[in-house]
């Protein structure tokens, strides 16, 4: 797993061995079954997680108990309730694996002692950051400015295996739309 993670790393910056290993030993490995929590509303979060391997949803439960899907990630991915994390408070999400998933994570206190550590990871983490910001913001506008069955065939163009992957009903739930909207573009 960890030659995923330094493999990950050194598309954006070029890692050492030696910076590598400091690295790697502030992560920590963890398998997950499908089904299982990574964490849950109103827990404290304190961990950032890359995939190795696996697919998950990260979800936020409204009044009515509805579930929304606020994203999926897979291999390659990191994912947290980033608010929680960088703020140290509770979080209002879940994070739940649709498959046997396999992370690295590393803890808060670790978070702080890398980027202080090696700027070039702070770097690293802001280029990630970016480009999560930058399909946060496709993503509004897309809810935004197009109906479902262009938001549909968005998320194939950007995500071609994660349709593969996902039950309809969850893909519905993620477009805002029913099931049975989801399956009337689909046919």
């Amino acid at each position: 797993m960890f030659d995923i993670l330094r493999n990950h790393i050194n598309k954006i910056v070029p890692l050492t061995d030696l910076e590598f290993e400091f690295i790697a030993s502030l992560f920590t490995a963890k398998s997950y079954k499908k089904g299982q929590f990574l964490f849950q509303e109103g827990e404290d979060v304190s961990k950032h997680y890359f995939i190795c391997k696996g697919l998950l949803k990260l979800v936020y439960n409204d009044s009515d108990a509805r579930e929304h899907i606020v994203g999926f990630a897979m291999e390659d991915w990191w994912e947290s309730d980033f608010e929680a994390f960088y703020t140290q408070k509770k979080t209002s999400m879940s994070l739940i694996c649709l498959e046997n998933t396999d992370v690295l994570f590393i803890g808060f206190e670790n978070y702080i002692n890398l980027v202080r550590t090696l700027p070039k990871i702070e770097h690293f983490f802001l280029e990630k950051a970016y480009f999560g910001f930058i399909a946060a913001q496709k993503r509004i506008i897309s809810s935004l400015t197009s109906d479902t069955k262009e938001r549909y065939h968005q998320l194939i163009e950007r995500h071609p295996t994660l349709v593969q992957r996902v039950p309809k009903s969850q893909l519905a739930a993620y477009l805002g739309v029913s099931r049975e909207t989801l399956s009337r573009i689909t046919i």
